[in-house]
């Protein structure tokens, strides 16, 4: 008997099935469950640290619930969104640094998630002018916004396409003064200038 033959005789109830590759996007809900993520938990919401920091202090607030976005919140959540801002306080309580808390417009992860980050975005995983406009304009909109529009209208309207590209290409600016560099270099830069 030829080996070829020998291999078609196996067993393949015995090899184990490689389990489909998830997608990229999905990966916060498995760091709310790894231990060397995790900064702190609640019964409703999991505090992890990103794992690719857009600035020295970077954090995710998620809840355990399964809310894919902003756009997914009702009135039905302001009880949940008033634990991310006692959970927000702690944090700004344990940090002597000046941190911005929001969620981005359109997020490209899955998982409502919080970001509470400092504002001297000095980090090597700040490489490109979308990450810096996704945390300095408008497609970051801040907690007490989401709340208050949550509290007055009971939804968060999706912004548009037209809206998500024009804040993508915003020329760049400091976040902390006036300076308009040409390029993410020299913005990188300049930040250092700023760090005390």
């Amino acid at each position: 008997m030829s080996k070829r033959s020998l291999d078609n005789n196996k067993d393949d109830s015995k090899i184990p099935a490689k389990e489909p590759k998830k997608h990229w996007s999905l990966g916060l809900v498995e760091s709310m469950e790894d231990p060397k993520l995790i900064y702190k938990e609640t019964k409703n919401l999991v505090v992890i640290r990103d794992k690719y920091p857009k600035a020295k202090i970077h954090f995710l607030v998620l809840p355990r619930d399964d809310i894919s976005s902003i756009s997914k919140l009702n009135k039905s959540h302001l009880n949940l969104l008033d634990e991310f801002g006692l959970l927000l306080k702690t944090i700004k309580e344990e940090h002597d640094c000046e941190l911005r808390a929001g969620f981005h417009a359109v997020p490209s992860m899955h998982r409502l998630h919080m970001h509470v980050i400092s504002t001297d975005m000095n980090s090597p995983c700040l490489k490109t002018k979308v990450h810096w406009n996704s945390f300095t304009t408008g497609f970051f909109i801040l907690y007490e916004d989401i709340f208050k529009k949550l509290t007055e209208d009971g939804f968060i309207q999706k912004i548009s396409n037209e809206t998500h590209k024009s804040l993508m290409s915003t020329p760049l600016k400091c976040n902390q003064c006036s300076y308009e560099p040409k390029n993410m270099p020299q913005l990188k830069q300049h930040l250092l200038t700023h760090i005390k």
